[in-house]
């Protein structure tokens, strides 16, 4: 499995950009999926974004399409969120995820490591 930790979380202003980073341990980070999932307090875990292994393919909430851009360096192992024009209700805790699935998956039960989260919380 590899090893996920998320960076870039922090309090800004509806209507601004944040962006998230995911870096991952391991030699074979090209050979996953990877994911974005968001959990607001009393909220299941929402799908988010997702990129194929090489990065050819992309999928998005409908809650985030237009507005976030999900992308991979797999030479650094590392994959970003770019998030503009923030909403309050884009306030959560921001996971990062990895698949072993042979295409660009979207549910929970997809992927098989999680990091352990950054908050971002967009004030109105």
């Amino acid at each position: 499995q590899v090893q996920l930790v998320e960076s870039g979380g922090g309090l800004v202003q509806a209507g601004g950009s944040l962006r998230l980073s995911c870096a991952a341990s391991g030699r074979s980070f090209s050979r996953y999926a990877m994911g974005w999932f968001r959990q607001a307090p009393g909220k299941e875990r929402e799908f988010v974004a997702a990129i194929s292994s090489t990065g050819g393919s992309t999928y998005y909430g409908d809650s985030v399409k237009g507005r976030f851009t999900i992308s991979r360096d797999n030479a650094k192992n590392t994959m970003d969120l770019q998030m503009s024009s923030l909403k309050p209700e884009d306030t959560a805790v921001y996971y990062c995820a990895a698949s072993s699935r042979p295409f660009v998956p979207s549910r929970v039960a997809h992927f098989s490591s999680w990091g352990q989260g950054t908050q971002v919380t967009v004030s109105s």
